[in-house]
C-alpha cells in the first residue's frame, strides 16, 4: 500500500508592514548595542530571520534603517504626549504632563532613546537631521501649548522658553540613565520646580 507524501508546509507570508516593523525594532536594539558604525547588517538580517537583500530591498542602507528607527521613536514620543497633553487641567498640569510623557518614554523605550542621543557620532548623515527634526518636533509642541495656556504676546519668548524646555530636558534625562533611583514621576518634579517658576510669570490669568 503506497502513501502519498504531504507537501511541506508553506509558510506563513508576513504582512509587510508587519515585517517593516520587525526589522525597526530589531535594527534599533542592534544600533544600540553595538553603536551605528560597528552595527553588522548581516547580524540585523539573521535576527530578524530574513536575508540581507531583503534588508536592503526594504531601506536601501544601513543608515537608511537607522532613519527608519529614528523616525518612528519621533513618531511615538510625538504621539505619546500628545496624549498625555490632551487631558491637562490647566497650564501647569500641561507642562506637567507632557514632561512626565518625555521622561516616562526615555525610562520605557531606553533603546529608542540611545539613539537619539547618539548625536555627536553622526554628524554629517541624514541621520543627525533626523534627530534634530525630533528636537524641533518637541519645541513646537511645547511652544504651541505655551501659546495656548500662557500669555503669546511676545512669541520670541515663548520660542526661547520652548528651547530652553527641550534642551534641559535632554540634559536631565542623560543624567536620568545614571540615576536609576529617579523615577519618571521623581525627574518631572525636579524639572517643574526648575522651570514653572519661570514660566508662570506668562500665565493668563
Amino acid at each position: 500500500m503506497s502513501t502519498t507524501a504531504k507537501p511541506p508546509a508553506r509558510r506563513k507570508r508576513v504582512p509587510r508592514a508587519e515585517r517593516e516593523r520587525q526589522m525597526i525594532e530589531v535594527a534599533e536594539a542592534v544600533f544600540a548595542e553595538q553603536g551605528f558604525t560597528a552595527a553588522s547588517m548581516d547580524d540585523i538580517a539573521e535576527r530578524v530571520g530574513v536575508s540581507k537583500p531583503m534588508l536592503y530591498e526594504y531601506f536601501h542602507s544601513k543608515e537608511g534603517l537607522l532613519l527608519a528607527c529614528i523616525q518612528a521613536s519621533r513618531a511615538e514620543l510625538r504621539a505619546a504626549t500628545e496624549r498625555a497633553v490632551a487631558r491637562a487641567d490647566g497650564a501647569e498640569d500641561a507642562m506637567r504632563q507632557g514632561l512626565r510623557a518625555f521622561f516616562v518614554f526615555i525610562r520605557e523605550h531606553r533603546q529608542a532613546w540611545s539613539l537619539l542621543r547618539q548625536e555627536m557620532t553622526l554628524i554629517g548623515t541624514s541621520a543627525a537631521e533626523e534627530i534634530e527634526t525630533t528636537r524641533t518636533q518637541q519645541t513646537d509642541l511645547i511652544a504651541h501649548l505655551m501659546a495656548a495656556y500662557l500669555d503669546s504676546s511676545d512669541p520670541v519668548a515663548t520660542r526661547v522658553a520652548a528651547e530652553f524646555v527641550v534642551g534641559g530636558c535632554e540634559r536631565m534625562a542623560i543624567w536620568c540613565e545614571r540615576h536609576e533611583e529617579v523615577t519618571p514621576d521623581l525627574a518631572t518634579e525636579y524639572a517643574m520646580n526648575l522651570l514653572w517658576g519661570g514660566l508662570a510669570h506668562l500665565a493668563q490669568q
